[in-house]
């Protein structure tokens, strides 16, 4: 009897916390738009999401996935989706557009998108040069691994239209527009380009999982995956967003001290199906590029801007873009203080 009692208790402690949590932010119930959930690109998400640490700040969200960025960017604007997961590149575009969002914590701080040939053309590539003419896939047309192309046709000279921009998504549909020679080859996230590797049905001529390949492409400081939303929600709620940056920076905090195995453990099963050996080395290509803190400088911005400029028209017609309106690092630090 004294059992129960005690269990009862416990339980109407926990249900007073939930529901003091609740009404403690602005808005309890999110929409989230992702444009590929299961990339390493957006690990620190599904990793929030899995071990419960938006439940535990008194969230309760909802992820959209979508084929690619673009597509979640339209969701945002379109006002289907509160936040998005998402590349940092997005809040530049849009200012250059007059429409405002800013990133509220930083997932990645490398891009890890690989370029990959069909192993004809790699055996020719010496150079972006060697793209023009070629069909390559991209997750969809207009999203950060079709920005990832555009800015290595940039460096030789050449514009978007040099190549023909396919959207192949971040599956299996990927998997096999490079299997049945649909493309000459794709920028793509993993675990995307590593089973194609693994299979022998690409080679990697350009690797932003790794260091040497971040600087080639864009520098040193960068700003990939990002929580972006719009200027006016942040302003309107508060709260909302510090317990949402809460549980993402635990989730960095959490994959730093992590094992591989740990991780593997806790994305869901169909992340890697029956190849989980092969996710695991996957995971080990990609951990150097998520953020370890969910901090954004003002060097990453101002890389990201310079990049953007050097073949994205709207931004080059823009006059100045005003970088500090493209993030906030007030809940990262807040949130750094609960989870150092």
């Amino acid at each position: 009897m004294i059992r129960k009692l005690a269990r009862s208790l416990a339980l109407v402690v926990l249900a007073t916390v939930a529901c003091t949590a609740y009404a403690e932010v602005e808005k309890p119930k999110l929409i989230v738009a992702v444009g590929g959930k299961s990339l390493f690109y957006y690990l620190p998400l599904t990793v929030a999401e899995r071990l419960g640490y938006f439940k535990d700040e008194g969230l309760d969200i909802t992820i959209a996935d979508f084929p690619g960025g673009a597509k979640a960017l339209q969701s945002l604007v379109g006002g289907s989706a509160d936040l998005v997961s998402g590349a940092y590149e997005h809040t530049i575009n849009m200012q250059a557009k007059q429409q405002m969002i800013k990133s509220v914590v930083v997932q990645g701080r490398y891009s890890g998108i690989v370029l990959g040939l069909s192993k004809e053309k790699a055996a020719t590539y010496k150079s972006p040069k060697d793209l023009k003419g070629l069909k390559l896939g991209v997750t969809a047309p207009g999203s950060s691994t079709n920005m990832f192309i555009n800015t290595l046709l940039a460096k030789d000279g050449l514009k978007p239209d040099a190549v023909s921009i396919i959207g192949v998504g971040v599956g299996s549909g990927a998997v096999a527009a490079m299997q049945m020679h649909h493309i000459d080859g794709m920028a793509n996230l993993d675990p995307v380009p590593n089973l194609l590797e693994v299979s022998g049905d690409m080679v990697v001529v350009v690797d932003t999982r790794k260091p040497e390949g971040q600087q080639y492409v864009y520098g040193n400081d960068y700003a990939a995956g990002v929580i972006y939303t719009k200027e006016d929600f942040v302003a309107k709620n508060p709260k909302t967003i510090q317990a949402f940056v809460n549980a993402m920076v635990r989730a960095l905090r959490w994959i730093q001290k992590a094992t591989p195995e740990q991780i593997v453990a806790t994305v869901p099963p169909e992340y890697y199906g029956d190849a989980k050996a092969m996710y695991r080395v996957a995971l080990g290509k990609n951990f150097a590029a998520i953020s370890p803190d969910g901090k954004m400088t003002m060097k990453a911005a101002e890389n990201v801007y310079a990049t953007l400029k050097t073949f994205e028209p709207s931004v080059q017609q823009a006059g100045k873009i005003d970088l500090s309106r493209t993030f906030d690092n007030r809940f990262v630090m807040e949130a750094l203080k609960k989870y150092p």
